[in-house]
């Protein structure tokens, strides 16, 4: 089995985007992702939890300030909540990679700190 560790952030800077296909929505429709109202966003979010891929997504919608749906766990106001804490930021795969906590469970988790 994948799991988050198995993929280094380099892997979406040589290939971006190559995490897709081993994120778990992929298999059904891609448009529940994409729902309004924190309740459904929370319950949406709760298809990530399991994610492989999980950080390499957050990153990828925070490096692309993707401003709809849930990515990584995130609906759009905590994906800009922690833009705003991290104005510094360039590459959100490269600051993972230096602040990751070792046994992260989700995004958040990953970059608290």
């Amino acid at each position: 089995m994948i799991n988050n560790l198995d993929f280094p952030h380099t892997a979406l800077i040589d290939a971006p985007g190559s995490w897709v296909r081993w994120a778990r929505c992929r298999l059904g429709d891609p448009d529940r992702m994409f729902v309004r109202g924190k309740r459904k966003q929370r319950e949406v979010a709760a298809l990530c939890e399991r994610c492989p891929v999980v950080l390499q997504c957050g990153a990828d919608a925070l490096d692309n300030r993707v401003e709809f749906g849930v990515w990584g766990g995130m609906p759009e106001c905590e994906r800009r909540n922690l833009i705003k804490r991290h104005p510094h930021v360039e590459s959100w795969a490269d600051f993972i990679a230096k602040n990751r906590r070792t046994h992260s469970r989700n995004f958040l988790d990953a970059v608290a700190g």
